[in-house]
């Protein structure tokens, strides 16, 4: 873990929306170590990953059919297996001494494959990486949505925390665990100023979701979505052409936003293009924005009500 970081007076975000190779971890990962010199050159110092961005996430359960397209759904989760990150292996280690290198903390949605503790079991998860290259967070994701059941194991507490940055507080919640108020709170109860929501969602409800959170919160959002064409997927995916016939075609448009501590949209959204949102996110703006609305303060009326957590992980948590 880091020692406690002194913060920086520079406050630039850079959310990427970028397709990345699906299944292929090491070409991802040199796609992302790109994306965050790109980010840092026009001086970011936060700079977030949608969801699952590692090696990608898995939009076939949408298209397959549970038992009649067995065979190919087995193909696929072979590959996805093999290309997935087990953080204990060292497999985020170019992330790891980008984020070193160039001084910027990261925020990357990854397919964890815990090889310690169970080869098979995969979890959807999101890795918080310090300016000085170590392992700040990991959050598991609580609860997969729908057919996401049957690829990802459902994840527990002890990542569900809030990390001191240079940019601030940084916290976060995975696509639709957004729409979780207790969990929402939790975040809220840790002085959360940045709020990093990587997701593979979309869309005017979605949008509007982050800037009700923002606005509840009063915190910064960085909603980080993921544009992708049938085209983005690579040519040796197992049955491309059966999956995704129409290659010119925007199967999710990204729409990633930066959402202010009032709820205003200041950068995004991004519709339909590969590119990084950037924006200027000071914490301290998150601070002032609590005078008049504080839900975990004094707006939050603990003589009422109380949440609890249990943070007690399923498995030791150990980042080397």
């Amino acid at each position: 873990m880091c020692a406690m970081p002194k913060r920086s007076t520079e406050h630039r975000v850079g959310v990427v929306q970028h397709a990345p190779v699906t299944l292929h971890r090491k070409q991802t990962l040199e796609r992302g170590v790109a994306l965050i010199e790109e980010a840092a050159a026009t001086g970011a110092k936060l700079i977030s990953f949608p969801e699952t961005w590692v090696p990608g996430y898995p939009e076939w359960l949408w298209r397959l059919r549970p038992g009649g397209d067995y065979e190919l759904t087995a193909e696929i989760h072979r590959r996805l297996i093999e290309n997935s990150v087990d953080l204990k292996a060292g497999d985020l280690k170019p992330i790891q001494a980008a984020a070193r290198r160039l001084k910027v903390t990261v925020s990357i949605g990854i397919h964890e494959r815990d090889g310690e503790f169970s080869r098979g079991t995969l979890y959807n998860a999101v890795v918080l990486i310090g300016p000085d290259g170590a392992v700040l967070n990991r959050h598991r994701k609580l609860m997969p949505t729908n057919p996401e059941r049957m690829v990802w194991g459902m994840g527990d507490a002890s990542g569900l925390r809030v990390s001191e940055t240079p940019m601030g507080r940084v916290g976060g919640l995975i696509c639709w665990e957004n729409y979780m108020p207790l969990v929402r709170f939790a975040l809220f109860a840790q002085g959360c100023e940045i709020y990093v929501a990587p997701t593979w969602d979309e869309g005017g409800t979605w949008i509007s979701s982050m800037r009700h959170i923002a606005a509840e919160g009063r915190c910064w959002v960085l909603a980080n979505g993921c544009a992708m064409r049938g085209k983005d997927i690579p040519k040796d995916f197992p049955q491309r052409a059966k999956l995704f016939p129409d290659l010119e075609s925007w199967y999710n448009p990204g729409d990633s936003v930066v959402v202010d501590p009032r709820g205003k949209i200041v950068a995004g959204p991004l519709h339909e293009q590969h590119g990084i949102v950037y924006a200027d996110c000071d914490p301290a703006v998150a601070s002032v924005a609590k005078r008049t609305l504080d839900v975990a303060g004094h707006y939050g009326r603990p003589d009422l009500f109380r949440l609890e957590v249990k943070r007690e992980a399923l498995a030791p948590v150990d980042f080397g």
